[in-house]
Protein backbone atom coordinates (compact mmCIF):
# COMPACT_ATOMS: atom_id res chain seq x y z
CA UNK A 1 0.00 0.00 0.00
CA UNK A 2 1.26 3.41 -0.59
CA UNK A 3 1.43 6.24 1.96
CA UNK A 4 -2.20 8.07 1.11
CA UNK A 5 -3.93 4.09 1.39
CA UNK A 6 -2.16 3.44 4.63
CA UNK A 7 -3.59 6.48 6.09
CA UNK A 8 -6.51 5.81 5.68
CA UNK A 9 -6.53 2.36 6.42
CA UNK A 10 -4.70 2.89 10.01
CA UNK A 11 -7.48 5.84 10.44
CA UNK A 12 -10.46 3.84 9.23
CA UNK A 13 -9.73 1.25 11.23
CA UNK A 14 -8.95 2.93 14.44
CA UNK A 15 -12.31 4.46 13.83
CA UNK A 16 -13.99 0.89 13.61
CA UNK A 17 -11.73 -0.56 16.74
CA UNK A 18 -12.94 2.62 18.69
CA UNK A 19 -17.04 1.89 18.48
CA UNK A 20 -16.95 -1.65 18.51
CA UNK A 21 -14.39 -0.85 22.18
CA UNK A 22 -17.29 1.13 23.01
CA UNK A 23 -19.92 -1.53 22.49
CA UNK A 24 -18.52 -4.50 24.20
CA UNK A 25 -16.85 -2.85 27.21
CA UNK A 26 -19.68 -3.64 29.28
CA UNK A 27 -20.04 -6.79 28.20
CA UNK A 28 -17.96 -8.38 31.27
CA UNK A 29 -19.01 -6.21 33.76
CA UNK A 30 -23.11 -5.37 33.28
CA UNK A 31 -24.28 -8.47 34.73
CA UNK A 32 -21.97 -7.07 37.89
CA UNK A 33 -23.21 -3.92 37.69
CA UNK A 34 -26.28 -3.51 35.96
CA UNK A 35 -28.14 -4.74 38.96
CA UNK A 36 -28.36 -1.54 40.93
CA UNK A 37 -30.10 0.33 38.34
CA UNK A 38 -33.91 0.60 39.20
CA UNK A 39 -36.25 -1.73 37.74
CA UNK A 40 -33.63 -4.46 36.64
CA UNK A 41 -34.65 -7.82 36.19
CA UNK A 42 -32.19 -10.34 34.35
CA UNK A 43 -34.23 -10.64 31.37
CA UNK A 44 -34.11 -6.52 31.08
CA UNK A 45 -30.34 -6.77 32.12
CA UNK A 46 -29.61 -9.44 28.86
CA UNK A 47 -32.14 -6.88 26.85
CA UNK A 48 -29.64 -3.86 27.84
CA UNK A 49 -26.49 -6.40 26.80
CA UNK A 50 -28.40 -7.16 23.25
CA UNK A 51 -30.15 -4.46 22.24
CA UNK A 52 -27.75 -2.31 20.13
CA UNK A 53 -27.40 -5.90 17.94
CA UNK A 54 -31.15 -5.46 17.16
CA UNK A 55 -30.92 -1.19 15.89
CA UNK A 56 -27.33 -2.69 14.04
CA UNK A 57 -29.20 -5.22 12.24
CA UNK A 58 -31.81 -3.25 11.03
CA UNK A 59 -29.86 -0.52 9.96
CA UNK A 60 -26.61 -1.91 9.14
CA UNK A 61 -27.26 -2.59 4.72
CA UNK A 62 -29.67 1.09 5.04
CA UNK A 63 -26.49 2.95 6.19
CA UNK A 64 -24.52 1.39 3.33
CA UNK A 65 -26.86 2.28 0.68
CA UNK A 66 -27.66 5.99 2.41
CA UNK A 67 -23.68 6.95 2.21
CA UNK A 68 -24.28 6.26 -1.35
CA UNK A 69 -26.45 8.88 -1.95
CA UNK A 70 -25.79 11.52 0.95
CA UNK A 71 -21.78 10.72 1.18
CA UNK A 72 -19.24 8.30 2.96
CA UNK A 73 -18.22 10.99 5.81
CA UNK A 74 -21.94 12.78 6.18
CA UNK A 75 -22.95 8.94 7.06
CA UNK A 76 -20.11 8.21 9.70
CA UNK A 77 -19.92 11.79 11.42
CA UNK A 78 -24.34 11.17 11.90
CA UNK A 79 -23.64 7.16 13.13
CA UNK A 80 -21.04 8.67 15.12
CA UNK A 81 -23.30 11.64 16.80
CA UNK A 82 -26.42 8.76 17.29
CA UNK A 83 -23.34 6.62 19.02
CA UNK A 84 -22.55 8.94 21.13
CA UNK A 85 -26.09 10.43 22.19
CA UNK A 86 -26.63 6.85 22.98
CA UNK A 87 -23.57 6.36 25.74
CA UNK A 88 -24.69 9.88 27.24
CA UNK A 89 -28.47 8.75 27.38
CA UNK A 90 -27.47 5.03 29.03
CA UNK A 91 -24.74 6.79 31.29
CA UNK A 92 -26.69 9.40 32.86
CA UNK A 93 -29.79 6.98 33.77
CA UNK A 94 -30.71 5.40 36.62
CA UNK A 95 -32.79 2.49 35.52
CA UNK A 96 -32.01 0.11 33.34
CA UNK A 97 -34.88 1.38 30.51
CA UNK A 98 -33.08 4.30 30.09
CA UNK A 99 -30.11 2.48 29.80
CA UNK A 100 -31.86 -0.19 27.54
CA UNK A 101 -32.76 3.60 25.08
CA UNK A 102 -29.13 4.29 25.04
CA UNK A 103 -27.89 0.55 24.01
CA UNK A 104 -30.38 0.75 20.93
CA UNK A 105 -29.00 4.33 20.23
CA UNK A 106 -25.58 3.09 20.11
CA UNK A 107 -26.26 0.52 17.72
CA UNK A 108 -28.38 2.63 15.52
CA UNK A 109 -25.23 4.72 14.49
CA UNK A 110 -24.69 0.92 12.11
CA UNK A 111 -21.82 2.32 10.00
CA UNK A 112 -19.82 -0.58 9.68
CA UNK A 113 -21.16 -1.18 5.83
CA UNK A 114 -20.53 2.50 5.14
CA UNK A 115 -16.74 2.32 6.58
CA UNK A 116 -16.22 -0.62 4.65
CA UNK A 117 -17.29 1.45 1.77
CA UNK A 118 -15.15 4.14 2.55
CA UNK A 119 -12.28 1.98 2.61
CA UNK A 120 -13.02 0.93 -1.04
CA UNK A 121 -13.26 4.51 -2.44
CA UNK A 122 -9.85 4.87 -0.67
CA UNK A 123 -7.99 2.04 -1.96
CA UNK A 124 -7.12 0.39 -4.64
CA UNK A 125 -8.25 -3.38 -5.96
CA UNK A 126 -5.23 -4.80 -5.73
CA UNK A 127 -4.56 -3.42 -1.66
CA UNK A 128 -8.17 -4.20 -0.79
CA UNK A 129 -7.93 -7.44 1.10
CA UNK A 130 -4.97 -6.53 3.15
CA UNK A 131 -6.81 -3.24 4.07
CA UNK A 132 -9.89 -4.99 4.53
CA UNK A 133 -7.80 -7.81 6.73
CA UNK A 134 -6.58 -5.02 8.75
CA UNK A 135 -10.46 -3.59 9.82
CA UNK A 136 -10.58 -7.11 10.64
CA UNK A 137 -7.23 -7.11 13.12
CA UNK A 138 -8.50 -4.21 14.74
CA UNK A 139 -11.94 -5.40 15.67
CA UNK A 140 -10.43 -8.66 17.56
CA UNK A 141 -7.80 -6.51 18.81
CA UNK A 142 -10.54 -4.52 20.21
CA UNK A 143 -12.97 -7.27 21.61
CA UNK A 144 -10.07 -8.57 23.43
CA UNK A 145 -9.18 -5.52 25.04
CA UNK A 146 -12.77 -4.37 25.88
CA UNK A 147 -12.67 -7.52 28.42
CA UNK A 148 -9.44 -6.24 30.23
CA UNK A 149 -10.67 -2.51 30.10
CA UNK A 150 -14.13 -3.19 30.86
CA UNK A 151 -13.76 -4.38 34.49
CA UNK A 152 -10.87 -2.00 35.47
CA UNK A 153 -12.96 0.68 34.02
CA UNK A 154 -15.92 -0.68 35.81
CA UNK A 155 -14.08 -0.54 39.42
CA UNK A 156 -12.49 3.01 38.94
CA UNK A 157 -15.61 4.66 37.15
CA UNK A 158 -18.78 2.33 37.63
CA UNK A 159 -21.01 1.63 34.75
CA UNK A 160 -22.24 5.34 33.96
CA UNK A 161 -18.24 5.55 33.62
CA UNK A 162 -17.80 3.60 31.01
CA UNK A 163 -20.44 4.67 28.95
CA UNK A 164 -19.14 8.15 29.33
CA UNK A 165 -15.62 7.07 27.91
CA UNK A 166 -17.49 5.52 25.18
CA UNK A 167 -19.03 8.59 24.42
CA UNK A 168 -15.77 10.56 24.46
CA UNK A 169 -14.36 7.36 22.41
CA UNK A 170 -16.65 8.68 19.64
CA UNK A 171 -15.71 12.11 19.55
CA UNK A 172 -12.13 11.24 19.20
CA UNK A 173 -13.33 8.93 16.28
CA UNK A 174 -15.13 12.30 14.50
CA UNK A 175 -12.08 13.81 14.99
CA UNK A 176 -9.74 11.45 13.08
CA UNK A 177 -12.49 11.00 10.36
CA UNK A 178 -12.54 14.78 9.91
CA UNK A 179 -8.83 15.76 10.29
CA UNK A 180 -6.80 12.01 9.05
CA UNK A 181 -9.63 10.05 6.53
CA UNK A 182 -9.77 11.70 3.04
CA UNK A 183 -12.64 12.68 1.47
CA UNK A 184 -13.27 10.63 -1.74
CA UNK A 185 -13.59 12.56 -5.02
CA UNK A 186 -16.75 10.12 -5.62
CA UNK A 187 -18.02 7.27 -4.30
CA UNK A 188 -16.97 4.14 -5.48
CA UNK A 189 -19.67 1.62 -7.49
CA UNK A 190 -17.51 -1.66 -6.91
CA UNK A 191 -20.22 -4.54 -6.50
CA UNK A 192 -17.05 -6.52 -4.83
CA UNK A 193 -16.91 -4.02 -1.44
CA UNK A 194 -20.82 -2.73 -0.58
CA UNK A 195 -24.27 -3.62 -0.58
CA UNK A 196 -26.25 -3.83 -3.80
CA UNK A 197 -30.18 -4.15 -3.32
CA UNK A 198 -30.71 -5.88 -6.68
CA UNK A 199 -27.94 -8.53 -5.41
CA UNK A 200 -30.02 -9.17 -2.58
CA UNK A 201 -32.04 -12.06 -3.77
CA UNK A 202 -28.85 -13.76 -5.02
CA UNK A 203 -27.52 -13.77 -1.57
CA UNK A 204 -30.37 -14.53 0.54
CA UNK A 205 -31.36 -17.66 -2.32
CA UNK A 206 -27.46 -19.03 -1.84
CA UNK A 207 -27.64 -22.18 0.91
CA UNK A 208 -23.77 -22.34 1.08
CA UNK A 209 -23.88 -18.48 2.26
CA UNK A 210 -26.94 -19.37 4.24
CA UNK A 211 -25.27 -21.32 6.08
CA UNK A 212 -22.49 -19.33 7.13
CA UNK A 213 -24.53 -16.90 7.97
CA UNK A 214 -26.48 -19.03 10.43
CA UNK A 215 -22.99 -19.73 11.73
CA UNK A 216 -22.40 -15.94 12.54
CA UNK A 217 -25.74 -15.64 14.15
CA UNK A 218 -24.94 -18.86 16.47
CA UNK A 219 -21.27 -17.52 17.07
CA UNK A 220 -22.87 -14.24 18.83
CA UNK A 221 -26.07 -15.04 20.21
CA UNK A 222 -23.56 -17.22 22.29
CA UNK A 223 -20.99 -14.75 23.17
CA UNK A 224 -23.71 -12.66 24.46
CA UNK A 225 -25.29 -14.95 26.35
CA UNK A 226 -21.67 -16.25 27.76
CA UNK A 227 -21.76 -13.16 29.58
CA UNK A 228 -24.96 -13.38 31.44
CA UNK A 229 -22.95 -16.44 33.29
CA UNK A 230 -19.49 -16.08 33.45
CA UNK A 231 -19.30 -12.81 35.49
CA UNK A 232 -21.61 -14.04 38.11
CA UNK A 233 -19.65 -17.48 37.70
CA UNK A 234 -16.50 -16.07 38.25
CA UNK A 235 -17.57 -13.63 41.29
CA UNK A 236 -20.26 -15.41 43.49
CA UNK A 237 -19.09 -19.19 42.56
CA UNK A 238 -15.66 -19.03 41.81
CA UNK A 239 -14.55 -16.03 44.61
CA UNK A 240 -12.61 -13.87 42.45
CA UNK A 241 -13.49 -10.14 42.81
CA UNK A 242 -14.42 -8.20 39.73
CA UNK A 243 -11.75 -5.92 40.21
CA UNK A 244 -9.42 -9.01 39.31
CA UNK A 245 -11.27 -10.01 36.47
CA UNK A 246 -9.29 -8.34 34.29
CA UNK A 247 -6.13 -10.23 34.31
CA UNK A 248 -8.47 -13.65 33.88
CA UNK A 249 -9.53 -12.49 30.46
CA UNK A 250 -6.16 -11.14 29.66
CA UNK A 251 -4.63 -14.47 30.12
CA UNK A 252 -7.10 -16.40 28.13
CA UNK A 253 -7.46 -13.77 25.28
CA UNK A 254 -3.95 -13.88 25.15
CA UNK A 255 -2.96 -17.53 24.97
CA UNK A 256 -6.13 -18.93 22.84
CA UNK A 257 -5.32 -16.31 20.12
CA UNK A 258 -2.02 -18.21 19.98
CA UNK A 259 -3.33 -21.42 20.07
CA UNK A 260 -5.82 -20.89 17.21
CA UNK A 261 -3.63 -19.31 14.84
CA UNK A 262 -1.99 -23.37 13.78
CA UNK A 263 -5.27 -23.86 13.14
CA UNK A 264 -6.26 -21.26 10.54
CA UNK A 265 -2.71 -22.73 8.70
CA UNK A 266 -3.94 -25.53 8.50
CA UNK A 267 -7.79 -24.64 7.02
CA UNK A 268 -6.20 -22.55 4.81
CA UNK A 269 -3.36 -24.42 3.36
CA UNK A 270 -4.15 -27.44 3.76
CA UNK A 271 -7.97 -27.40 2.15
CA UNK A 272 -9.35 -28.46 5.13
CA UNK A 273 -11.53 -25.91 6.71
CA UNK A 274 -14.61 -27.66 6.95
CA UNK A 275 -12.87 -30.11 9.57
CA UNK A 276 -11.04 -26.98 10.93
CA UNK A 277 -14.58 -25.51 11.32
CA UNK A 278 -16.71 -28.03 12.23
CA UNK A 279 -13.68 -29.49 15.14
CA UNK A 280 -13.79 -25.66 16.33
CA UNK A 281 -18.10 -25.58 16.86
CA UNK A 282 -17.51 -29.17 18.77
CA UNK A 283 -15.22 -27.57 21.13
CA UNK A 284 -17.35 -24.73 21.76
CA UNK A 285 -20.10 -26.74 22.73
CA UNK A 286 -17.18 -28.98 24.74
CA UNK A 287 -16.51 -25.48 26.34
CA UNK A 288 -19.78 -24.18 27.51
CA UNK A 289 -20.57 -27.90 28.88
CA UNK A 290 -17.34 -27.35 30.48
CA UNK A 291 -18.60 -23.95 31.94
CA UNK A 292 -21.56 -25.75 34.08
CA UNK A 293 -19.42 -28.49 35.14
CA UNK A 294 -16.28 -25.91 37.24
CA UNK A 295 -17.49 -27.12 40.76
CA UNK A 296 -15.99 -24.08 42.43
CA UNK A 297 -12.72 -25.05 41.03
CA UNK A 298 -10.81 -21.56 39.24
CA UNK A 299 -8.09 -23.54 36.47
CA UNK A 300 -11.21 -25.54 35.47
CA UNK A 301 -13.18 -22.11 34.66
CA UNK A 302 -9.98 -20.82 33.29
CA UNK A 303 -9.78 -23.45 30.84
CA UNK A 304 -13.41 -23.98 29.56
CA UNK A 305 -12.79 -20.18 28.38
CA UNK A 306 -9.64 -20.81 27.04
CA UNK A 307 -11.08 -23.34 25.00
CA UNK A 308 -13.93 -21.86 24.14
CA UNK A 309 -12.35 -18.27 22.89
CA UNK A 310 -9.72 -20.17 21.18
CA UNK A 311 -12.90 -22.07 19.17
CA UNK A 312 -14.47 -18.44 18.75
CA UNK A 313 -11.09 -16.75 17.70
CA UNK A 314 -11.05 -19.30 14.62
CA UNK A 315 -14.58 -19.17 13.58
CA UNK A 316 -14.59 -15.05 14.24
CA UNK A 317 -11.58 -14.86 11.47
CA UNK A 318 -12.43 -17.51 9.36
CA UNK A 319 -16.34 -16.80 8.55
CA UNK A 320 -15.83 -13.43 6.69
CA UNK A 321 -13.15 -14.78 4.73
CA UNK A 322 -15.59 -17.90 3.80
CA UNK A 323 -18.04 -15.73 3.36
CA UNK A 324 -15.93 -13.75 0.53
CA UNK A 325 -14.84 -16.98 -1.41
CA UNK A 326 -18.50 -18.05 -1.58
CA UNK A 327 -20.11 -14.86 -2.57
CA UNK A 328 -20.73 -15.11 -6.34
CA UNK A 329 -18.91 -12.77 -8.20
CA UNK A 330 -19.60 -9.15 -7.56
CA UNK A 331 -21.88 -9.67 -5.30
CA UNK A 332 -19.23 -9.58 -1.84
CA UNK A 333 -20.31 -6.32 -0.64
CA UNK A 334 -24.09 -7.49 -0.33
CA UNK A 335 -23.30 -10.91 0.97
CA UNK A 336 -20.91 -9.55 3.95
CA UNK A 337 -23.77 -7.14 4.51
CA UNK A 338 -26.55 -10.20 5.05
CA UNK A 339 -23.55 -11.47 7.05
CA UNK A 340 -23.51 -8.74 9.10
CA UNK A 341 -27.48 -8.11 9.74
CA UNK A 342 -27.11 -12.11 10.53
CA UNK A 343 -24.45 -11.51 13.41
CA UNK A 344 -25.97 -8.30 15.43
CA UNK A 345 -29.75 -10.63 15.32
CA UNK A 346 -27.70 -13.52 17.19
CA UNK A 347 -26.14 -10.58 19.48
CA UNK A 348 -29.56 -9.50 20.41
CA UNK A 349 -31.36 -12.76 20.63
CA UNK A 350 -28.09 -13.77 22.58
CA UNK A 351 -28.95 -11.17 24.96
CA UNK A 352 -32.50 -11.10 24.87
CA UNK A 353 -33.49 -14.72 25.21
CA UNK A 354 -30.75 -15.55 27.63
CA UNK A 355 -31.74 -12.78 29.91
CA UNK A 356 -34.90 -14.63 29.82
CA UNK A 357 -33.78 -17.59 30.55
CA UNK A 358 -31.61 -16.51 33.31
CA UNK A 359 -34.61 -14.96 35.01
CA UNK A 360 -36.81 -17.91 34.90
CA UNK A 361 -35.00 -20.69 34.63
CA UNK A 362 -31.15 -19.88 35.71
CA UNK A 363 -27.90 -20.44 34.87
CA UNK A 364 -28.37 -23.69 33.24
CA UNK A 365 -31.24 -22.44 31.23
CA UNK A 366 -28.98 -20.26 29.52
CA UNK A 367 -26.55 -22.62 28.67
CA UNK A 368 -29.00 -24.94 27.70
CA UNK A 369 -29.89 -22.41 24.73
CA UNK A 370 -25.93 -21.94 24.26
CA UNK A 371 -25.53 -25.86 23.94
CA UNK A 372 -29.10 -25.75 21.53
CA UNK A 373 -27.38 -23.48 19.10
CA UNK A 374 -24.41 -24.91 18.80
CA UNK A 375 -25.80 -28.35 17.82
CA UNK A 376 -27.60 -27.15 15.52
CA UNK A 377 -24.89 -25.39 14.36
CA UNK A 378 -22.33 -28.17 14.16
CA UNK A 379 -25.20 -30.33 12.41
CA UNK A 380 -25.42 -27.26 9.78
CA UNK A 381 -21.26 -27.31 9.31
CA UNK A 382 -20.84 -30.74 9.14
CA UNK A 383 -23.86 -31.47 6.22
CA UNK A 384 -22.43 -28.44 4.50
CA UNK A 385 -19.75 -28.88 1.68
CA UNK A 386 -16.45 -28.00 1.62
CA UNK A 387 -15.86 -24.41 1.17
CA UNK A 388 -14.83 -23.13 -1.86
CA UNK A 389 -10.51 -22.01 -1.43
CA UNK A 390 -11.84 -19.53 -4.82
CA UNK A 391 -10.25 -15.97 -4.33
CA UNK A 392 -11.71 -12.74 -5.97
CA UNK A 393 -9.93 -11.58 -8.62
CA UNK A 394 -10.35 -8.33 -10.63
CA UNK A 395 -10.09 -7.13 -14.21
CA UNK A 396 -10.12 -4.30 -15.76
CA UNK A 397 -11.60 -3.89 -19.15
CA UNK A 398 -10.91 -1.28 -21.89
CA UNK A 399 -13.74 0.84 -23.48
CA UNK A 400 -13.71 -1.76 -26.63
CA UNK A 401 -14.71 -4.82 -24.64
CA UNK A 402 -18.23 -2.94 -23.15
CA UNK A 403 -19.73 -3.11 -26.91
CA UNK A 404 -19.25 -7.55 -26.31
CA UNK A 405 -19.98 -8.04 -23.34
CA UNK A 406 -21.22 -11.82 -24.05
CA UNK A 407 -17.77 -12.32 -25.92
CA UNK A 408 -15.78 -10.87 -23.06
CA UNK A 409 -17.55 -13.11 -20.11
CA UNK A 410 -17.72 -16.25 -22.19
CA UNK A 411 -13.56 -15.70 -22.94
CA UNK A 412 -12.86 -15.33 -19.31
CA UNK A 413 -15.08 -18.22 -18.10
CA UNK A 414 -12.74 -20.62 -20.90
CA UNK A 415 -9.41 -20.02 -18.51
CA UNK A 416 -8.48 -22.65 -16.51
CA UNK A 417 -9.30 -21.79 -12.75
CA UNK A 418 -11.86 -19.71 -13.31
CA UNK A 419 -15.24 -20.77 -11.73
CA UNK A 420 -17.45 -17.43 -12.06
CA UNK A 421 -17.90 -14.16 -13.92
CA UNK A 422 -19.80 -11.14 -13.77
CA UNK A 423 -19.96 -8.45 -15.98
CA UNK A 424 -21.79 -5.65 -15.50
CA UNK A 425 -23.18 -3.59 -18.05
CA UNK A 426 -22.05 -0.15 -17.96
CA UNK A 427 -19.02 -0.78 -16.00
CA UNK A 428 -15.48 -1.36 -16.78
CA UNK A 429 -14.63 -4.00 -14.43
CA UNK A 430 -15.38 -8.05 -14.41
CA UNK A 431 -15.38 -9.56 -11.12
CA UNK A 432 -13.91 -12.89 -11.32
CA UNK A 433 -13.97 -16.03 -8.79
CA UNK A 434 -10.96 -18.19 -9.38
CA UNK A 435 -9.18 -20.92 -7.98
CA UNK A 436 -5.40 -19.79 -7.39
CA UNK A 437 -4.42 -23.37 -7.01
CA UNK A 438 -5.10 -23.20 -11.42
CA UNK A 439 -5.32 -19.76 -12.35
CA UNK A 440 -2.66 -17.85 -13.67
CA UNK A 441 -3.51 -14.39 -14.41
CA UNK A 442 -0.53 -14.39 -16.90
CA UNK A 443 -2.83 -15.95 -19.75
CA UNK A 444 -5.00 -12.81 -19.51
CA UNK A 445 -2.23 -10.91 -21.45
CA UNK A 446 -3.62 -12.30 -24.61
CA UNK A 447 -6.85 -10.31 -24.43
CA UNK A 448 -6.93 -7.25 -25.87
CA UNK A 449 -9.38 -6.00 -23.99
CA UNK A 450 -8.05 -6.16 -20.48
CA UNK A 451 -6.01 -3.42 -18.90
CA UNK A 452 -3.63 -4.59 -16.17
CA UNK A 453 -5.41 -6.77 -14.14
CA UNK A 454 -5.69 -6.23 -10.32
CA UNK A 455 -6.53 -8.51 -7.54
CA UNK A 456 -8.16 -8.51 -4.38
Amino acid sequence: MNVFEKRSVAALASVYAMRMLGLFMILPVFVLLGGDLDGATPALIGLAIGGYGLSQALLQIPFGMLSDRFGRKRMIYIGLILFAVGSMTAAAADSIYGVILGRILQGSGAIASVLMALLSDLTREEQRTKAMATVGVSIGLAFSLSLVVGPLLGDLVGLAGIFYVTAALALVAMFIVHKLVPQPLQPSQSHDSQPVLAMLGQVLRDTRLLRLDFGIFALHLVLTATFLVVPSLLENELGLEAKSHWWFYLTVMVTSFFAMVPFIIIGEKKRRMKLVLSGAVALLIAAVVGLSLVSGRLEWAWLALFFFFMAFNLLEASLPSLISKESPAGSKGTAMGVYSTAQFTGAFLGGSLGGILLGTVGVDGVLALMVAVLCCWLVVALTMAPPSHAASFVVQLRDAALTNIVEVDRLLRSLPGVEDVVVFEGADTAYLKVDRQYFDEGCLAEFSFVQPTMSS
